[in-house]
């Protein structure tokens, strides 16, 4: 262990001396507290910190300890249903020992030590293993199977295993090296956060990640695998449409980042998951979800070490063979520490004081996802998909964070504080979003939704691109001057907007919508506009197609539970069929 002594505090910035046999990254203890900190900087015997909590009262003089190991993770049984801090100290373990407020310098192992758990073995004595291969399984709840994995750098012959419960750092099997040593194996994995970890092979992404929100799933779609960004301005929406993803995405595990964001927001957050029920498998969501809080009046430090912290705990249940989705809000939080650290370390100021390297951090967070063929003799399929929220400041998608972020991912939700403040939500706008894997997800939607649904999207992008367009005609000169097709097309844009795309994130029914029951909402619609240019084309009156009472009985159609979309399809479809008819029949005679 290296030690030297503090020479400058600058806020979260330590500056030491005496630290010459120091690596990039260790974690280091600061002063008498043992505050945490990590290495950012080494100028000859002189080492950079960012600590990790508070250092009001450090001065010159003060030790710090280099613990020669870089700032690591603990995986294993009891991460879900969790939430923590940035480093991974549980929240809910330091409260019952210190109180509603965390105790500077306290050390608390990131996972229980005293807990046993259920261990199942799934391979036998004698079975040759490599890192990756599954030897049991832990049932952490009723919903989540826990799966345990030889560490990357071990493999062997299983020597012995055993049946039973077991903490987490107890032996559960014993593996025998090809050099002949024999090594105890536990449910406990540690891994450095910043280190990728390692798969057998990338893959592309082939099929959907299913939100249940209709103008992602329809419009914007995100892969199994895929990366997204939510850039908004305060107050669009950013935050509730990531609730809505963390709630209802088709994933197996929610990774949930709370990143320099509001308390209130993770406290809605703890407060709601436990009581939703999962769609899934009817118990509480909190059942496959892990939580991360480093909230606004926490250390800034902290912030750049809980995406990476988030984003291992992820990787670790991809490893498993599980569909995992992180959500970090927000990204730009994130970017603030990363400008105040560089700024307090006097680096050379990149756009609007951003570090030069600010897109390459990015680039290194956002790489981390994907589908991957994971480690190990199963061959399994795991995926990583990650949604970053960005806030902008006043909505300014052209500043660095937004700009660095959309050269990266290829899904960009654009959230648009006009929609919001006519309460249209999700305020994506149709107009400045998209996806690039729509393309590939093609064969995917024609195999399990059905044939049309690619036309019946390209038809509805097609009128909302053709209402724009109108509009504009209509503030010059009113709508009494166009064609009775053309106010056909703005009849339907709007029933596209207000029947379809908008979606209540608060009801029982709107907040979530299967691909069946969107394939038949927008196939109503599209039919109305349709039969409408047909209608009027044949002399129809454009008031009363407008005043047709099924119309109202196709605005309600979203609210219709599931289980009767059918038959409250075959049943509009059947009505609206006949009233135009009797409306065209009416007009020509």
């Amino acid at each position: 262990m290296s030690q030297g002594k503090i020479v400058k505090v600058s806020g979260p910035l330590v500056v030491a001396e005496g630290m010459r046999d120091v690596n990039m990254y260790d974690v280091v203890r600061v002063g008498s507290l043992n505050l945490i900190g990590e290495i950012l900087e080494i100028r000859g015997d002189r080492a950079s910190i960012q600590v990790y909590e508070e250092t009001s009262g450090l001065g010159p003089g003060a030790p710090v300890i280099s613990t020669g190991l870089p700032l690591s993770v603990e995986l294993g049984p009891g991460l879900i249903e969790n939430m923590f801090d940035g480093i991974l100290r549980p929240l809910v373990t330091m409260r019952e020992q210190v109180g509603n407020y965390i105790t500077r310098g306290i050390q608390i192992p990131s996972l229980d030590r005293v807990k046993k758990w259920p261990f199942q073995p799934s391979v036998d004595i004698g079975t040759q293993v490599s890192p990756g291969d599954i030897i049991g399984t832990v049932q952490e709840n009723g919903v989540f199977s826990h799966r345990i994995m030889v560490p990357i750098g071990m493999e062997g012959e299983i020597l012995e295993i055993r049946e039973g419960m077991f903490t987490i750092e107890e032996t559960v099997a014993t593996l025998k090296g090809s050099d002949g040593t024999v090594r105890n194996l536990t449910m406990l994995q540690k891994w450095p956060v910043r280190r990728e970890r390692p798969y057998a092979q990338k893959l592309a992404p082939d099929e959907p990640m299913q939100t249940g929100q209709r103008v992602i799933d329809t419009l914007f779609p995100i892969a199994n695998g895929g990366v997204a960004a939510i850039p908004g301005p305060f107050g669009s929406g950013k935050t509730v449409v990531q609730h809505q993803l963390a709630k209802w995405a088709s994933a197996d595990l929610i990774v949930y980042i709370g990143c320099g964001e509001r308390g209130n927001e993770m406290t809605d957050v703890l407060m709601e998951f436990p009581e939703l029920k999962d769609p899934r498998t009817g118990e509480s969501l909190m059942k496959r979800t892990v939580l991360i809080a480093n909230t606004s009046d926490m250390p800034v430090a902290a912030r750049e070490a809980s995406i990476y912290t988030g984003i291992t705990i992820a990787e670790y249940f991809r490893d498993q063979g599980y569909s995992v989705a992180l959500m970090a809000d927000s990204t730009s939080r994130w970017a603030e520490a990363l400008r105040e650290m560089s700024g307090r370390l006097e680096e050379m100021p990149g756009e609007e004081g951003y570090p030069a390297y600010l897109a390459s951090r990015l680039a290194q967070f956002y790489e981390r996802a994907g589908k991957v063929k994971v480690l190990g003799r199963e061959g399994r399929i795991g995926s990583l998909s990650a949604i970053g929220a960005v806030s902008p400041p006043g909505g300014d998608l052209s500043e660095p964070v937004t700009q660095a972020t959309l050269r990266i991912v290829k899904v960009f939700w654009g959230l648009d504080y006009n929609l919001s403040y006519r309460r249209h939500f999700p305020a994506i706008n149709w107009l400045i979003s998209y996806s690039l894997y729509s393309d590939r997800l093609e064969g995917w939607y024609k195999d399990n939704i059905s044939r049309e649904w690619v036309g019946y999207r390209a038809d509805m992008m097609r009128i909302l691109q053709e209402e724009s367009e109108l509009d504009e005609i209509v503030r010059l000169v009113g709508v009494d001057a166009l064609s009775p097709e053309d106010r056909v097309t703005l009849e339907a844009a709007r029933s596209i907007r207000e029947d379809y795309l908008q979606q209540d994130a608060f009801h029982e029914v709107d907040t979530y919508s299967s691909f069946h029951k969107m394939n038949r909402l927008l196939k109503i619609i599209l039919s109305f506009s349709d039969l409408g240019k047909e209608a009027v084309q044949k002399g129809a009156d454009i008031r009363r197609l407008f005043d047709l009472p099924v119309r109202v009985r196709i605005g309600r159609a979203k609210y219709v539970p599931e289980y009767e979309i059918d038959a409250e399809y075959d049943a509009i479809e059947k009505e609206l069929t006949a009233q135009i008819l009797a409306l065209a029949a009416k007009e020509v005679g």
